[in-house]
């Protein structure tokens, strides 16, 4: 007989499963609507729930049942998307994951309440990073920022220094949509 720590996983695995689908979909949402970064942002983010995903399918035992409740969000516009992203991770950060951990705890499933703690932190800067970029989108600062700042192309590296990214790479001519903010690591 399944414990709730096996219901738990089959449910976690649902929801990242759900979650990749909807940031592969996004992804194609700000992509279309001139957001290239945040296309790959949304990318990115979906091959982390596939990650997590992979894992939580190691512990889930063959057979086991659940009833899955997910109210989803039609796909909207980039900034709807990146709310709705942001909601969804701090459910998963701050309610989701911190109950299923208490219960696997309580069940004696240490190893997967650690999983579930660990995977919590991950959500949590998923959250974090939706949020920034809302803001970004909202404010109209995807582009541009109030100080100099260093801009990179994402498809050819160019470097650009300004308060906005440039209207067309000077290196190849892809459009604006293909700049973000330079980070030093990477």
């Amino acid at each position: 007989m399944a414990n709730k720590t096996d219901e738990n996983l089959l449910k976690a695995f649902t929801g990242e499963s759900i979650a990749r689908n909807k940031y592969t979909l996004f992804a194609s949402v700000a992509r279309k609507e001139g957001f290239e970064g945040i296309a790959r942002i949304f990318e990115i983010t979906a091959n982390n729930e596939r990650g997590h995903a992979e894992i939580l399918m190691e512990f889930i035992k063959p057979g086991t049942k659940t009833t899955f409740n997910s109210a989803i969000e039609p796909v909207a516009d980039t900034y709807t998307n990146l709310v709705h992203a942001a909601e969804g991770e701090k459910y998963e950060w701050g309610t989701m994951y911190p109950d299923f951990e208490k219960i696997a705890r309580e069940e004696g499933e240490d190893e997967i309440a650690g999983m579930f703690k660990e995977i919590a932190e991950v959500e949590e800067k998923h959250e974090e990073r939706y949020r920034k970029l809302a803001d970004d989108v909202k404010g109209k600062t995807v582009f541009k920022r109030d100080e100099e700042i260093e801009w990179e192309c994402l498809n050819c590296g160019y470097i650009h220094k300004g308060k906005e990214a440039p209207e067309k790479c000077p290196a190849c001519a892809h459009p604006q949509a293909f700049y973000k903010p330079r980070c030093a690591l990477i």
